[in-house]
């Protein structure tokens, strides 16, 4: 809870409250650190699907906090192109892991994950912060640790890499919005 409270404050000395993206960065970031807390408890329970929805709410104000920013299109256009493949390997990797209530929520949270990182590098691709596109990508990275752990082979690796990513990702979206 330490590290999730740091990021919430470094955003907050960056400057997040001045601007409506960094408002809803520091949204995204209170909610993920909201995830954090529900994620404690162990096993694909309520607990879970709570912190799955936090962090979906926390992916979907870095999305909205990219759209306030301005993104290219010729970005995102190429950007969905690349990702799509990426996404569908992604669910075929889960999908036979998963049990049968998980299903649906883990598609909506993997579209969700996409989108936050199609739309983060979109914004940076348009003049935004390149800390936005480097956190979005980072953390959508890190989820596949989370996903692994849950679902597919839960190992102390997953925890290794997945878990600091995670906390440099949370850093450079707060990052993105410091004033300069």
């Amino acid at each position: 809870m330490l590290a999730a409270a740091a990021f919430l404050w470094f955003a907050l000395a960056g400057g997040a409250l001045a601007t409506p993206p960094g408002c809803f960065v520091l949204a995204g970031l209170a909610l993920c650190a909201l995830g954090d807390v529900l994620l404690i408890p162990s096993g694909a329970g309520r607990a879970f699907l709570a912190g799955m929805g936090a962090f979906a709410l926390g992916h979907a104000a870095y999305a909205g906090a990219a759209l306030l920013l301005g993104i290219s299109l010729p970005a995102l256009t190429i950007g969905a192109l690349l990702l799509a493949p990426v996404l569908a390997r992604t669910w075929r990797w889960l999908a036979p892991n998963l049990p049968r209530a998980m299903r649906a929520p883990v598609a909506a949270y993997t579209a969700i994950v996409g989108a936050m990182a199609l739309l983060t590098c979109a914004a940076s691709a348009n003049g935004a912060s390149p800390w936005l596109a480097a956190g979005g990508v980072a953390f959508a990275i890190s989820d596949l640790s989370v996903a692994r752990e849950r679902f597919i082979a839960p190992r102390f690796v997953n925890v290794a890499w997945g878990l600091p990513l995670y906390f440099a990702a949370q850093l450079a979206i707060g990052a993105s919005v410091a004033i300069r």
